[in-house]
């Protein structure tokens, strides 16, 4: 067998595909785009929905990647299996209605067992099939060398998530020999297939052909795909560690490195790649986290309490718990990146490029995590605590649950933590509270943009169309090149006609209506005949999968395919979106001029009304910021920079200095939007022709909307007039009220009410003091015993739980009794606070559980320490049945 390191099993993948005809495409980002179904890229395919669902055609049918994926479902089997893992690399070939089983599946068998490629011996691969896809089985048995008896049938060989494409498939397996059999030869699993570790899985190969419709339930019932698909993954890990004669994917060149140099700063153990120990799982779970971790915030990702940066969290405190296990002391995890980075440089130059942003983060999370880590261990200690005083022996699954969901505790931690104490862990609840927040997490992520269904209509519409609205914003005889609405079985087709009061999608052989994309929202406006009558109301556009506009119209009179037209955009509503849209970019450029850093777009929206642009950063944005950056913009329109675009290729644009927009897909030809010399973007949009258009900027808010995600809201021209306009005026009543004779002055008259109002708040509390020490002087003298316990209980006449506390101090002076028991009320809010002397807490008694006992009778609840506590409630009239509470309880103590 060939020895080949993990660089060379992707290049000759990648390079076998790219000699058929594929288009290698790059790893992409580990954050979908477009795509809230994801928290992260999970597959290879991931990346490349779009085209399976037909809403966009790629110019090259023939598709092959090596994409990066996380996937954390599985994250307790780290390190404990062979082959589980965090972060991983799928290497793909891909047709979209191109070549289907009959090309795949030699072209699979030649790059397999070809010298020129992996030249695996053949007699060690087996094939499953699905039992219903003879065809498949004998393309492999006629076109290939597979040996004989090398094929099963297996039933569940269907590829299916839910609505939308799915299919049979063929998985690949390579036999590594007795010496990794784990079963008997007479077990039921052991077969290719099976679950076993000999027989191991190497590529699966999906002939995607049916469509599963809502409904149906047997893929016998599915119909067929108008456009059939090849969807294949190999994953790299598993592959090397065969080339590489590895026990597990962890004894290979991709995390061999990084468990040798977290060897050196161990002072107790090292990793036998010979066999399966506890202090091994803490070195594969370290390489393998470290390995997610830096990818993920290479991309982008920060650690969070929420979503991706909670992922990321988790993944790094469980890195941290595991360092602890093998001895190592202090942060270390920044020492690893470096050596990620060197294995991936070949395919991943970025993490190189980018390895100190990655460990300036890694560092300030692992220093947080030693802060939180006191924290979990002192409520883990105060859990085996309160489990062996009231005589349990298992802490509760829940217990469990949230020292590993708030403080990234893993159960087994927790496990051996109470197995020193004598006790044990209740995992069927853990696992149950476990799934109910996968369930929780599943629920929260719409479906709606899971792969889609192909529209075969739209698909094969190949009719030429241009767009004319760079400069144009109406068009006479236009010709209705295509009308698509629903036959008489209500099934997507090709029309004639159109007859007034249908809805229907029209594409035209020109257009002046900007389709929606990159945020900038679409024209409307209105489709008119010769004579210059609305014919339709256009309310929609957007792009079909080959590049065509389509409107979606509201018909008013018939017209047919083929007539000529007028279109006419509304013309308000596109200049008023298009000033938007170069405030968009003007926003975009002064948040990097004025906050630099990582600042990055993360997404925009823009409206006729306003513009709405999110943008990558930790924290607020400082209202000191804030104003710089409305400055900045409002200057940029005051020096009326003229507005141009050019288009050209790409690289052309990347010299020029343009920036690339997040969620942008870029062709051979791109267009270039430039401001003056102040901004200079990649962009499709239609803008403003200088900045004076626009008039005014005013920014209406700033916001979290995500773990390091900030988002800004802002309006121009005569939309900021009025946000201006509104603000003057609430100021205007302000300083009326205050009697200021000018605006300006109204913030020294609110500073000088301020001064005044905390001189009365002194004074106040100076009066509630002497009254409360006056009252008290009486309520100590009314002591009541019960049970050997000497208590106080009054209502008072203060102003909350600031004058019961003052009279507390004053009871504390000589202790006139064992309890003291407060009362008072303002309106409905009733305050109530309980406090016990150091002898009454001797014999047992805790103001915390007395506060407990009466607190529902003012209808609220409370706690506390021993000495006091204190409680809240809405129920002024069980004040008295309170305190006939405290002797109910003092009664029932031993």
């Amino acid at each position: 067998m060939k020895e080949l390191t993990s660089s060379e099993v992707r290049q000759m993948f990648l390079d076998f595909f790219a000699s058929k005809g594929h288009e290698i495409v790059p790893s992409k980002n580990l954050i979908p785009q477009d795509d809230p179904t994801l928290l992260w890229i999970n597959s290879g395919v991931a990346t490349l929905k779009k085209y399976f669902d037909g809403s966009v055609i790629p110019k090259n049918p023939r598709i092959t990647n090596a994409q990066k994926a996380i996937r954390t479902n599985d994250i307790e089997n780290v390190g404990k299996t062979a082959r589980h893992h965090t972060l991983f690399e799928m290497m793909g070939n891909f047709s979209v209605g191109d070549y289907f089983k009959a090309e795949v599946i030699p072209w699979a068998w030649e790059l397999l067992t070809s010298p020129e490629w992996y030249g695996l011996d053949k007699n060690l691969l087996y094939v499953t099939v699905y039992p219903k896809d003879q065809e498949a089985k004998k393309i492999w048995l006629e076109k290939t060398e597979l040996p004989e008896g090398h094929i099963y049938e297996v039933e569940d060989n269907f590829w299916d998530i839910g609505e939308g494409p799915s299919g049979p498939d063929s998985e690949i397996f390579f036999d590594r020999g007795p010496a990794f059999q784990n079963l008997p030869d007479n077990d039921p699993e052991m077969y290719p297939g099976g679950e076993n570790e000999r027989y191991l899985e190497i590529w699966n190969i999906v002939f995607s052909q049916f469509n599963h419709l809502p409904g149906l339930t047997d893929n016998a019932q599915y119909p067929e795909l108008p456009h059939k698909n090849i969807d294949t993954g190999m994953g790299l890990e598993r592959l090397v560690s065969v080339f590489q004669n590895g026990r597990t994917n962890f004894d290979t060149d991709l995390f061999l490195p990084i468990i040798r140099a977290t060897e050196k700063m161990s002072p107790d153990y090292t990793y036998d790649a010979t066999k399966d120990s506890e202090s091994n799982t803490s070195f594969k779970v370290i390489a393998d986290h470290i390995r997610a971790i830096t990818f993920a915030i290479g991309d982008g990702a920060l650690p969070a309490n929420e979503g991706r940066g909670y992922v990321i969290r988790r993944l790094l405190r469980r890195a941290v718990l595991h360092g602890q296990k093998l001895g190592i002391q202090g942060e270390f995890l920044t020492r690893l990146v470096p050596i990620v980075a060197e294995i991936m440089q070949s395919y991943y130059p970025e993490i190189a490029d980018n390895t100190e942003k990655i460990q300036k983060t890694i560092a300030a999370e692992e220093k947080r995590f030693n802060a939180t880590l006191t924290g979990g261990l002192s409520l883990l200690n105060d859990v085996i605590a309160k489990a062996k005083a009231s005589g349990q022996q298992v802490i509760s699954g829940a217990d469990a649950f949230k020292l590993s969901d708030t403080y990234g505790f893993p159960l087994e931690l927790t496990q051996e933590q109470a197995a020193d104490e004598g006790l044990t862990v209740d995992v069927v609840g853990f696992n149950d509270a476990l799934q109910a927040q996968r369930t929780r997490a599943r629920a929260a992520r719409s479906n709606d943009k899971s792969m889609g269904v192909q529209n075969a209509v739209l698909t094969d519409l190949k009719v030429p169309s241009d767009y004319v609205g760079w400069s144009e914003t109406e068009v006479s005889n236009a010709a209705i090149v295509a009308i698509i609405g629903h036959d008489n079985q209500g099934v997507d087709a090709l029309l004639a006609n159109a007859e007034p009061g249908d809805s229907v999608q029209l594409v035209f052989d020109k257009t002046p209506f900007y389709a929606e994309m990159g945020g900038q929202v679409a024209d409307q406006g209105e489709v008119l005949n010769n004579q210059g009558e609305v014919v339709a109301h256009v309310t929609d556009t957007q792009s079909a999968p080959n590049g065509q506009h389509v409107h979606t119209v509201e018909v008013v009179t018939s017209f047919k395919l083929g007539d000529q037209v007028a279109l006419k955009v509304n013309l308000a509503r596109h200049v008023a979106i298009s000033k938007n849209h170069t405030a968009t970019h003007l926003l975009d450029q002064t948040l990097r001029n004025v906050i630099g850093g990582d600042v990055h777009q993360a997404g925009s929206l823009v409206e006729p009304e306003y513009l709405r642009f999110d943008f990558t950063h930790e924290g607020p944005v400082s209202e000191q910021n804030l104003e710089k950056i409305e400055t900045m913009v409002n200057q940029v329109i005051a020096n009326n920079l003229p507005i141009t675009w050019v288009e050209t290729d790409i690289e052309s644009a990347k010299k020029m200095g343009a920036v690339a927009v997040f969620g942008e897909k870029y062709g051979d030809v791109v267009r270039v939007v430039s401001i003056g010399d102040f901004n200079k973007e990649f962009d499709g949009g239609t803008h403003a022709q200088s900045t004076a258009e626009l008039g005014l900027f005013k920014i209406v808010s700033e916001s979290g909307i995500g773990a390091g995600v900030r988002r800004i809201e802002a309006v121009t021209g005569l939309a900021a007039l009025s946000q201006f306009k509104a603000e003057e005026q609430a100021l205007k009543v302000i300083a009326d009220s205050l009697k200021a004779q000018k605006l300006t002055d109204a913030p020294a008259k609110v500073e000088d009410l301020q001064v005044e109002i905390k001189t009365l708040q002194r004074h106040l509390t100076s009066v509630e003091a002497q009254l409360a020490n006056a009252a008290a002087q009486d309520v100590f003298k009314d002591v009541k015993t019960q049970n050997g316990y000497q208590y106080i209980t009054a209502q008072l006449q203060v102003s909350g739980m600031d004058g019961l506390r003052q009279v507390v101090d004053t009871w504390r002076e000589n202790y006139p009794s064992d309890v003291l028991v407060l009362a008072t009320h303002v309106d409905d809010k009733v305050s109530l606070i309980v406090a016990a002397s150091p002898e009454a807490n001797k014999k047992g008694l805790k103001a915390g559980d007395l506060i407990k006992a009466i607190a529902p009778k003012i209808g609220g609840g409370g706690g506390g320490r021993p000495d006091m506590a204190q409680a809240g409630g809405k129920n002024p009239a069980g004040i008295n049945d309170a305190f006939s509470a405290v002797s109910t309880f003092l009664d029932e103590l031993a």
